[in-house]
């Protein structure tokens, strides 16, 4: 159906994460419609950024240095780290202006079905970092799900003994959401996460 070079480039676009066949083959034949200029500079940017961009040595957040900018800003806490899974993670965090410590990136979560244990992940670095840099608090910012759960169970186990204060966040209602269409786990994680109301 289609020439051997355009059925490549669509069996690369489908192993993007939420491109199936039809948006694959969509975003092909844009490719192809536009200025050979256009498609060069897209082209010229996928290979840039994969010569460019490198995991931070000491968080492993993405970079171009090695040591990214959140690690070498003065103005962060020194004594709070908020464990994330991934580096995308840290982007959505940072956008709510609330969070000021440093990140520490797992790079996944525990899945003993996919086989992925502690030693695929970056806890060791994690452990020489709280050690070398006299962390009082983690954050376990892992994702609601079983993966992240038991991420962060295991991670909690591991660190309370250091004597350090553990938490993770809280998990429920979307702000505007209704009670009506929330599920049952997502009410009982409402419930559990609720906090004093300042009158």
């Amino acid at each position: 159906m289609f020439s051997p070079s355009v059925a490549n480039l669509v069996a690369q676009l489908t192993r993007l994460p939420g491109v199936g066949q039809r948006t694959a083959q969509r975003l092909a034949f844009h490719v192809l419609q536009q200025p050979e200029a256009e498609a060069l500079a897209l082209a010229a940017a996928l290979v840039e950024v994969k010569e460019r961009v490198r995991f931070c040595d000491q968080c492993g957040n993405l970079t171009e240095e090695p040591t990214c900018a959140i690690c070498l800003d003065p103005r962060r806490d020194r004594s709070v780290i908020c464990v994330v899974e991934q580096p995308v993670d840290i982007v959505s965090l940072e956008r709510t202006h609330e969070y000021h410590g440093f990140y520490h990136v797992l790079g996944g979560a525990l899945s003993p079905i996919e086989g992925v244990g502690p030693e695929q992940l970056r806890v060791r670095e994690l452990l020489a970092r709280i050690e070398a840099e006299g962390v009082a608090e983690v954050i376990i910012c892992t994702n609601p799900n079983l993966e992240g759960d038991t991420t962060s169970l295991y991670l909690a186990r591991l660190l309370k003994p250091l004597g350090i204060t553990v938490t993770r966040i809280a998990s429920g209602l979307p702000v505007g959401g209704d009670l009506e269409y929330a599920d049952e786990l997502t009410l009982g994680r409402a419930l559990e996460g609720r906090r004093v109301v300042d009158a």
